[in-house]
Protein backbone atom coordinates (compact mmCIF):
# COMPACT_ATOMS: atom_id res chain seq x y z
CA UNK A 1 0.00 0.00 0.00
CA UNK A 2 2.75 2.19 0.62
CA UNK A 3 4.22 1.30 -2.42
CA UNK A 4 1.12 2.86 -4.03
CA UNK A 5 0.99 6.01 -2.64
CA UNK A 6 4.43 6.90 -3.28
CA UNK A 7 3.91 6.04 -7.48
CA UNK A 8 0.82 8.74 -6.88
CA UNK A 9 2.79 11.35 -5.15
CA UNK A 10 5.79 10.50 -7.74
CA UNK A 11 3.81 10.88 -10.98
CA UNK A 12 2.28 13.63 -9.16
CA UNK A 13 4.79 15.90 -8.91
CA UNK A 14 6.48 14.98 -12.19
CA UNK A 15 3.42 16.29 -13.93
CA UNK A 16 3.42 19.25 -11.79
CA UNK A 17 6.79 19.93 -12.69
CA UNK A 18 6.99 19.08 -16.72
CA UNK A 19 3.94 21.43 -16.90
CA UNK A 20 6.10 24.57 -16.28
CA UNK A 21 8.28 22.98 -19.23
CA UNK A 22 6.70 21.69 -21.99
CA UNK A 23 3.87 23.85 -21.99
CA UNK A 24 6.00 26.75 -23.21
CA UNK A 25 8.17 24.30 -25.56
CA UNK A 26 4.47 23.25 -27.23
CA UNK A 27 3.62 27.44 -27.79
CA UNK A 28 7.25 28.04 -29.18
CA UNK A 29 6.61 24.99 -31.81
CA UNK A 30 3.07 26.44 -32.38
CA UNK A 31 1.67 23.42 -31.31
CA UNK A 32 -1.53 25.25 -31.11
CA UNK A 33 -5.45 23.68 -30.85
CA UNK A 34 -7.68 24.33 -34.38
CA UNK A 35 -10.92 24.84 -33.33
CA UNK A 36 -13.28 23.32 -35.65
CA UNK A 37 -15.76 26.15 -36.92
CA UNK A 38 -19.31 23.72 -36.11
CA UNK A 39 -18.90 23.83 -32.50
CA UNK A 40 -19.94 26.06 -29.49
CA UNK A 41 -18.94 29.85 -30.53
CA UNK A 42 -17.64 30.13 -27.48
CA UNK A 43 -15.09 27.67 -27.55
CA UNK A 44 -13.62 29.72 -30.80
CA UNK A 45 -11.17 31.97 -28.28
CA UNK A 46 -9.88 28.83 -27.52
CA UNK A 47 -7.94 28.61 -30.59
CA UNK A 48 -4.17 28.20 -30.02
CA UNK A 49 -4.25 26.97 -26.94
CA UNK A 50 -1.40 24.08 -26.99
CA UNK A 51 -2.41 20.66 -27.80
CA UNK A 52 -0.29 17.38 -27.20
CA UNK A 53 -0.58 18.20 -23.47
CA UNK A 54 -0.69 14.48 -22.94
CA UNK A 55 2.61 14.36 -23.18
CA UNK A 56 2.72 15.52 -19.93
CA UNK A 57 0.91 12.85 -18.22
CA UNK A 58 2.29 9.75 -20.39
CA UNK A 59 5.96 10.89 -19.51
CA UNK A 60 5.48 11.34 -15.99
CA UNK A 61 3.64 7.78 -15.76
CA UNK A 62 6.68 6.57 -17.94
CA UNK A 63 9.09 7.50 -15.93
CA UNK A 64 7.36 6.70 -12.58
CA UNK A 65 6.61 2.95 -13.79
CA UNK A 66 10.68 3.28 -14.56
CA UNK A 67 11.20 3.58 -11.35
CA UNK A 68 8.75 1.23 -9.59
CA UNK A 69 8.11 -1.77 -11.81
CA UNK A 70 11.28 -2.94 -13.93
CA UNK A 71 9.99 -6.19 -15.26
CA UNK A 72 8.97 -5.61 -19.35
CA UNK A 73 6.50 -9.21 -19.17
CA UNK A 74 4.83 -7.85 -15.98
CA UNK A 75 0.93 -7.51 -16.33
CA UNK A 76 1.56 -3.55 -15.26
CA UNK A 77 4.39 -2.94 -17.78
CA UNK A 78 1.52 -4.53 -20.28
CA UNK A 79 -0.94 -1.75 -19.48
CA UNK A 80 1.80 0.22 -19.74
CA UNK A 81 2.91 -0.21 -23.28
CA UNK A 82 -0.78 -0.21 -23.95
CA UNK A 83 -0.95 3.16 -22.97
CA UNK A 84 1.89 4.84 -25.16
CA UNK A 85 1.10 2.59 -28.38
CA UNK A 86 -2.40 4.17 -28.29
CA UNK A 87 -0.75 7.56 -27.72
CA UNK A 88 1.29 7.19 -30.12
CA UNK A 89 -1.33 7.32 -32.31
CA UNK A 90 -2.67 10.49 -31.11
CA UNK A 91 0.45 12.07 -31.48
CA UNK A 92 0.58 11.07 -34.96
CA UNK A 93 -3.44 12.66 -35.72
CA UNK A 94 -2.04 15.72 -33.41
CA UNK A 95 0.65 16.42 -35.71
CA UNK A 96 -1.23 16.31 -38.86
CA UNK A 97 -3.54 18.91 -37.44
CA UNK A 98 -0.74 21.03 -36.42
CA UNK A 99 1.00 21.00 -39.85
CA UNK A 100 -2.22 21.59 -41.41
CA UNK A 101 -3.71 24.38 -39.20
CA UNK A 102 -6.70 23.00 -39.15
CA UNK A 103 -9.06 20.21 -37.25
CA UNK A 104 -7.94 17.37 -39.55
CA UNK A 105 -5.69 15.17 -38.49
CA UNK A 106 -5.44 11.19 -39.42
CA UNK A 107 -8.43 10.50 -42.22
CA UNK A 108 -10.78 8.34 -40.87
CA UNK A 109 -9.80 5.14 -42.47
CA UNK A 110 -6.00 6.31 -41.91
CA UNK A 111 -7.09 6.14 -37.88
CA UNK A 112 -9.08 3.48 -38.06
CA UNK A 113 -6.75 1.30 -39.42
CA UNK A 114 -3.97 1.83 -36.72
CA UNK A 115 -6.56 1.64 -33.81
CA UNK A 116 -8.08 -1.98 -34.97
CA UNK A 117 -4.11 -2.93 -35.37
CA UNK A 118 -2.94 -1.84 -31.86
CA UNK A 119 -6.15 -3.43 -30.70
CA UNK A 120 -5.62 -6.82 -32.64
CA UNK A 121 -1.89 -6.76 -31.09
CA UNK A 122 -3.32 -6.73 -27.63
CA UNK A 123 -6.40 -9.35 -28.13
CA UNK A 124 -3.83 -11.85 -29.50
CA UNK A 125 -1.70 -11.42 -26.39
CA UNK A 126 -4.46 -11.61 -24.36
CA UNK A 127 -5.30 -14.66 -25.55
CA UNK A 128 -2.56 -16.33 -25.62
CA UNK A 129 -1.48 -15.32 -21.86
CA UNK A 130 -2.44 -17.96 -19.86
CA UNK A 131 -3.08 -15.19 -16.81
CA UNK A 132 -5.72 -13.76 -18.70
CA UNK A 133 -7.10 -15.83 -21.39
CA UNK A 134 -10.46 -16.17 -23.20
CA UNK A 135 -12.56 -15.84 -20.26
CA UNK A 136 -14.07 -12.63 -19.23
CA UNK A 137 -16.38 -11.76 -15.75
CA UNK A 138 -19.94 -10.99 -16.16
CA UNK A 139 -20.65 -8.03 -13.80
CA UNK A 140 -23.47 -8.10 -11.60
CA UNK A 141 -23.89 -12.43 -12.67
CA UNK A 142 -20.93 -13.36 -11.10
CA UNK A 143 -20.13 -15.53 -13.52
CA UNK A 144 -16.91 -16.66 -15.77
CA UNK A 145 -17.90 -16.52 -19.77
CA UNK A 146 -15.49 -18.33 -22.13
CA UNK A 147 -15.64 -16.37 -25.05
CA UNK A 148 -13.52 -18.96 -27.01
CA UNK A 149 -12.67 -18.15 -30.44
CA UNK A 150 -14.74 -15.26 -30.41
CA UNK A 151 -12.62 -13.70 -28.21
CA UNK A 152 -10.22 -11.86 -30.37
CA UNK A 153 -12.90 -10.11 -32.46
CA UNK A 154 -14.50 -8.60 -29.39
CA UNK A 155 -11.63 -7.26 -27.88
CA UNK A 156 -10.21 -5.62 -31.26
CA UNK A 157 -13.77 -3.82 -30.81
CA UNK A 158 -13.66 -3.16 -27.10
CA UNK A 159 -10.41 -1.53 -27.65
CA UNK A 160 -11.44 0.31 -30.07
CA UNK A 161 -14.70 1.73 -29.26
CA UNK A 162 -13.12 2.46 -25.58
CA UNK A 163 -10.25 4.59 -27.25
CA UNK A 164 -12.61 6.14 -29.17
CA UNK A 165 -15.55 6.91 -26.56
CA UNK A 166 -12.51 8.48 -24.66
CA UNK A 167 -11.52 10.29 -27.09
CA UNK A 168 -15.29 12.32 -27.64
CA UNK A 169 -15.34 12.41 -24.17
CA UNK A 170 -12.67 15.02 -24.34
CA UNK A 171 -14.16 18.42 -25.63
CA UNK A 172 -14.07 20.37 -22.44
CA UNK A 173 -11.37 22.12 -20.10
CA UNK A 174 -10.44 19.33 -18.28
CA UNK A 175 -13.56 17.01 -18.59
CA UNK A 176 -11.96 13.71 -19.97
CA UNK A 177 -9.15 14.36 -17.37
CA UNK A 178 -11.76 14.20 -14.54
CA UNK A 179 -13.48 11.73 -15.37
CA UNK A 180 -10.44 8.91 -16.01
CA UNK A 181 -9.07 10.14 -13.24
CA UNK A 182 -11.57 8.86 -10.77
CA UNK A 183 -11.98 5.69 -13.49
CA UNK A 184 -8.57 5.37 -12.23
CA UNK A 185 -8.49 5.36 -9.14
CA UNK A 186 -11.35 2.74 -9.08
CA UNK A 187 -9.31 0.46 -10.93
CA UNK A 188 -6.61 1.01 -8.17
CA UNK A 189 -8.62 0.25 -5.47
CA UNK A 190 -10.17 -2.73 -7.60
CA UNK A 191 -6.85 -4.63 -8.51
CA UNK A 192 -5.54 -3.76 -5.28
CA UNK A 193 -8.38 -5.68 -3.74
CA UNK A 194 -8.23 -8.84 -6.73
CA UNK A 195 -4.32 -9.09 -5.34
CA UNK A 196 -3.16 -7.24 -8.92
CA UNK A 197 -0.67 -5.25 -6.53
CA UNK A 198 1.39 -3.89 -9.35
CA UNK A 199 -1.80 -3.16 -12.01
CA UNK A 200 -2.95 -1.56 -8.70
CA UNK A 201 0.45 0.34 -8.82
CA UNK A 202 -0.02 1.64 -12.78
CA UNK A 203 -3.71 2.90 -12.08
CA UNK A 204 -2.66 4.93 -8.89
CA UNK A 205 0.53 6.25 -11.51
CA UNK A 206 -1.73 7.52 -14.27
CA UNK A 207 -4.47 8.85 -11.72
CA UNK A 208 -1.19 10.69 -9.79
CA UNK A 209 -0.11 12.03 -13.54
CA UNK A 210 -4.03 13.62 -14.54
CA UNK A 211 -3.78 15.31 -11.44
CA UNK A 212 -0.76 16.78 -11.84
CA UNK A 213 -2.07 17.62 -15.57
CA UNK A 214 -5.51 18.53 -14.30
CA UNK A 215 -3.39 21.91 -12.67
CA UNK A 216 -2.66 22.90 -16.36
CA UNK A 217 -6.22 21.39 -18.07
CA UNK A 218 -8.84 22.43 -15.59
CA UNK A 219 -10.79 25.60 -16.72
CA UNK A 220 -9.35 28.01 -18.22
CA UNK A 221 -7.43 25.07 -19.54
CA UNK A 222 -3.37 26.21 -20.30
CA UNK A 223 -3.63 23.13 -22.45
CA UNK A 224 -5.43 20.56 -23.97
CA UNK A 225 -4.47 17.02 -23.82
CA UNK A 226 -5.21 16.52 -27.93
CA UNK A 227 -5.60 12.90 -29.30
CA UNK A 228 -2.13 11.95 -27.55
CA UNK A 229 -3.56 12.26 -24.10
CA UNK A 230 -7.01 11.01 -25.24
CA UNK A 231 -6.29 7.74 -26.99
CA UNK A 232 -3.79 6.49 -24.43
CA UNK A 233 -6.55 7.36 -21.49
CA UNK A 234 -8.96 4.72 -22.99
CA UNK A 235 -6.00 2.46 -24.23
CA UNK A 236 -4.80 2.24 -20.56
CA UNK A 237 -8.90 2.09 -18.93
CA UNK A 238 -9.15 -0.67 -21.66
CA UNK A 239 -5.84 -2.84 -20.80
CA UNK A 240 -6.65 -2.23 -17.47
CA UNK A 241 -9.79 -4.10 -17.28
CA UNK A 242 -8.85 -6.50 -19.67
CA UNK A 243 -6.00 -7.82 -17.86
CA UNK A 244 -9.03 -8.19 -14.61
CA UNK A 245 -10.86 -9.87 -17.09
CA UNK A 246 -13.53 -7.23 -16.26
CA UNK A 247 -14.06 -5.23 -20.22
CA UNK A 248 -17.53 -5.26 -19.47
CA UNK A 249 -17.42 -3.03 -16.60
CA UNK A 250 -16.28 -0.53 -18.36
CA UNK A 251 -19.34 0.11 -19.36
CA UNK A 252 -20.39 0.82 -15.94
CA UNK A 253 -17.23 2.84 -15.06
CA UNK A 254 -17.35 4.63 -17.97
CA UNK A 255 -20.96 5.51 -18.14
CA UNK A 256 -19.83 8.58 -19.20
CA UNK A 257 -17.90 7.57 -21.91
CA UNK A 258 -20.87 5.59 -23.25
CA UNK A 259 -23.06 8.22 -22.82
CA UNK A 260 -20.89 10.76 -25.53
CA UNK A 261 -20.38 7.93 -27.35
CA UNK A 262 -24.49 6.84 -27.95
CA UNK A 263 -25.42 10.74 -28.08
CA UNK A 264 -23.15 10.62 -31.14
CA UNK A 265 -24.51 7.87 -32.77
CA UNK A 266 -28.12 8.87 -31.92
CA UNK A 267 -27.67 11.72 -33.62
CA UNK A 268 -25.83 11.07 -36.75
CA UNK A 269 -28.43 8.25 -37.23
CA UNK A 270 -31.78 10.79 -36.19
CA UNK A 271 -30.44 13.34 -38.67
CA UNK A 272 -29.98 11.08 -41.59
CA UNK A 273 -32.93 9.15 -40.80
CA UNK A 274 -35.37 12.11 -40.16
CA UNK A 275 -33.53 15.07 -41.17
CA UNK A 276 -33.82 16.47 -37.83
CA UNK A 277 -31.32 16.36 -34.53
CA UNK A 278 -31.81 15.18 -30.91
CA UNK A 279 -29.71 17.08 -29.14
CA UNK A 280 -28.55 21.05 -29.72
CA UNK A 281 -24.98 19.71 -30.57
CA UNK A 282 -23.16 16.07 -29.93
CA UNK A 283 -21.24 15.00 -28.09
CA UNK A 284 -23.57 15.66 -25.46
CA UNK A 285 -21.27 17.35 -23.34
CA UNK A 286 -21.96 20.44 -26.00
CA UNK A 287 -25.81 20.02 -25.58
CA UNK A 288 -25.40 21.05 -21.94
CA UNK A 289 -23.51 23.61 -22.66
CA UNK A 290 -25.48 24.91 -25.34
CA UNK A 291 -28.48 24.51 -22.98
CA UNK A 292 -27.03 27.47 -20.72
CA UNK A 293 -24.95 25.29 -18.34
CA UNK A 294 -21.17 26.72 -17.84
CA UNK A 295 -18.15 24.23 -18.71
CA UNK A 296 -17.32 23.60 -15.30
CA UNK A 297 -21.02 22.81 -14.23
CA UNK A 298 -20.52 20.36 -17.08
CA UNK A 299 -17.54 18.90 -16.06
CA UNK A 300 -18.69 18.44 -11.86
CA UNK A 301 -21.81 17.06 -13.05
CA UNK A 302 -20.10 14.30 -15.12
CA UNK A 303 -17.83 13.80 -12.03
CA UNK A 304 -20.14 13.17 -9.72
CA UNK A 305 -22.44 10.70 -12.38
CA UNK A 306 -18.85 8.88 -12.45
CA UNK A 307 -18.38 8.56 -8.59
CA UNK A 308 -22.40 7.15 -8.63
CA UNK A 309 -21.56 4.68 -11.56
CA UNK A 310 -17.98 3.55 -9.73
CA UNK A 311 -19.69 2.91 -6.43
CA UNK A 312 -22.60 0.80 -8.83
CA UNK A 313 -19.63 -1.28 -10.26
CA UNK A 314 -18.23 -2.14 -6.90
CA UNK A 315 -21.45 -3.93 -6.41
CA UNK A 316 -21.65 -5.55 -9.12
CA UNK A 317 -18.87 -7.64 -8.15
Amino acid sequence: MDRLIYSVLVAFFISILEGPIIIPILHKLKFGQSIRAEGPKSHQKKSGTPTMGGIIFILSSFITMALVAKKPGDEAMIALYAFVAFGVIGALDDGLKIIRKKNLGLRAYQKMILLLGVSGCFAYYAAKNPDIGTSIIIPFAHITFNLGWFYIPCIIFYFTATTNAVNLTDGLDGLATSVTLLVMTFFALLSLAMGHYTLSIFCGVVAGALLGFLRYNAFPAGVFMGDTGSLALGGAVAAVALILKLPLLVIIVGGIYVMETVSVILQVASFKLTGKRIFKMSPIHHHFELSGWHETKVVSVFCIVTVILCLVAFLSL
